[in-house]
């Protein structure tokens, strides 16, 4: 029965990294698998002889001695653990989307283009790569690509021009998450899980994620695609923003980034600390909007822009529930493999494995080699399954390296494919970019900019 789980797993892994050639969305075959292992499990519950105890971290060696009642019941209460903690990360993911749709609604993220008073194309590159670096770990990898490869479309009109931009962007937007706890969904997991601390996070990983953003953007600011002046689009047609565009985006983003330190004072879970943020964000939305003071009923008086619509109902219904659904299905279906033990086995005959393929080398060392070929990995496949399972196979304490590490990892390493990321999938959809452009032009500055950081965060490591 387990080998029969495993192989549903696989399948369904392969469905998700092949999404683009079977044209179907990668949250079926999440879903289905996460529903086909689970009742695997729960039919074949008498032929399991241990069991993974997620909420002690601990193997079950006496589990085939459990009566089948007993057996049912610990499935079902780990069932809800995970549910729990998957739900943690979803209801967190919703706030941070609504503030963000929010912010959009009131055309906020136009103040960020009214910065840009240069034609030079090195100058508008460092612009874009460090505003990624920055709105990433503020409102997450993938928004912070949306928003910025949306401002980039309407000022640059060669299209050409555009996609190395945009490629450059990708690689400064996964950097930037990486240091972040709420900068992309593997940090968050991990900040959501205990294996990290907001500040631990920041200073382990602040100077190796900025290293992995300078390095490529300052190879690429040589490169021929750099020289010279670009030819802007004039602005005679743009919407007029809002009386309180500027406002909604510094209220926004300061309540997202209000987020951990809620948590530290309160110590509550981060996602309390969002649905407070939101609260606060959508009273000002319904107050400069002139709505009715509700968020489920809609009476506008005079929103011509956008309808009669509540700012707050409206930036609910653009939420990317798909995204959500594929996020539930991955991480239940991790939680299925690790509940059988079959993750934390994996962890120690790796870690035996290893060693024997050289010279001894020390546990620090082989977790470092299987943590870079994580983030390797995560440029060919999904980077949030990979996460969920490294939470199954270590268990080292709170703040330990190792998991400031496969943050790093987790979320640089999906920048050297352009399927390798939230960011680089939805960049290849914005601008139509081709796999094998990317891989000719951009790869190889990510592949430096990922071994670069990787490099720093080893060396820092032995100063803090």
């Amino acid at each position: 029965m387990e080998t029969l789980i495993v192989v549903i797993f696989v399948v369904g892994y392969l469905a998700i990294t092949l999404e683009h050639n079977l044209k179907v969305d990668k949250l079926i075959p999440a879903l289905i698998m996460m529903a086909l292992s689970w009742a695997m499990i729960s039919l074949g519950i008498d032929d399991f002889d241990q069991w993974f105890d997620s909420g002690k971290h601990m193997l079950l060696d006496t589990f085939g001695l459990f009566e089948h009642e007993e057996k049912m019941h610990l499935m079902e209460e780990t069932l809800l653990h995970h549910l729990g903690k998957t739900a943690e990360i979803l209801v967190f993911l919703l706030g941070a989307m609504t503030i963000v749709e929010i912010i959009d609604y009131f055309d906020g993220f136009s103040t960020i283009k009214s910065f840009i008073k240069t034609k030079s194309k090195k100058k508008i590159l460092w612009f874009f790569a460090i505003m990624a670096f920055i709105l990433s770990a503020i409102i997450d990898n993938l928004t912070a690509t949306i928003v910025l490869i949306s401002i980039l479309q309407k000022i640059v009109r060669e299209r050409s021009a555009r996609i190395w931009y945009a490629g450059l962007i990708i690689v400064a937007a996964n950097a930037g998450g990486a240091w972040s706890p709420i900068g992309d969904v593997t940090t968050t997991m991990l900040w959501i899980g205990d294996k990290v601390t907001t500040l631990n996070l920041i200073k382990y990983l602040f100077i190796p994620s900025l290293v992995c953003m300078i390095v490529p953007t300052f190879v690429a600011s040589f490169l021929p695609a750099f020289r010279g002046e670009l030819d802007l689009v004039e602005e005679d047609n743009e919407k007029p923003k809002t009386s309180f565009s500027s406002t909604m985006l510094y209220l926004g983003l300061g309540a997202i980034i209000s987020v951990p330190v809620f948590k530290t004072v309160t110590h509550l879970p981060p996602y309390v600390g969002m649905m407070f943020a939101l609260g606060v964000v959508a009273v000002f939305a319904e107050l400069y909007s002139s709505s009715k003071f509700s968020m489920s009923t809609v009476e506008s008086l005079d929103d011509a822009v956008h309808g009669h619509h509540s700012p707050v109902h409206h930036s609910l219904s653009k939420i990317e529930m798909p995204s959500i659904l594929f996020f539930l299905g991955i991480l239940m279906a991790v939680a299925a493999l690790e509940s059988l033990g079959l993750l934390f086995a994996f962890a120690l005959n790796l870690q035996e494995v290893m060693p024997m393929l050289g010279s001894e080398m020390p546990g620090t060392a082989v977790s470092d080699i299987v943590i870079v070929l994580l983030g390797v990995g995560s440029a060919v496949i999904d980077n949030v399954p990979l996460v969920a399972a490294s939470l199954g196979m270590f268990s080292e304490p709170v703040d330990d390296q190792l998991w400031h590490f496969i943050a790093y990892s987790a979320g640089t390493g999906g920048s050297m494919l352009i399927i390798g990321s939230a960011a680089g999938v939805v960049a290849m959809g914005m601008e139509k970019m081709d796999f094998f452009w990317y891989l000719r032009k951009i790869a190889w500055l990510a592949a430096i900019g990922f071994i670069a950081g990787a490099l720093t965060f080893l060396l820092t490591r032995m100063w803090f």
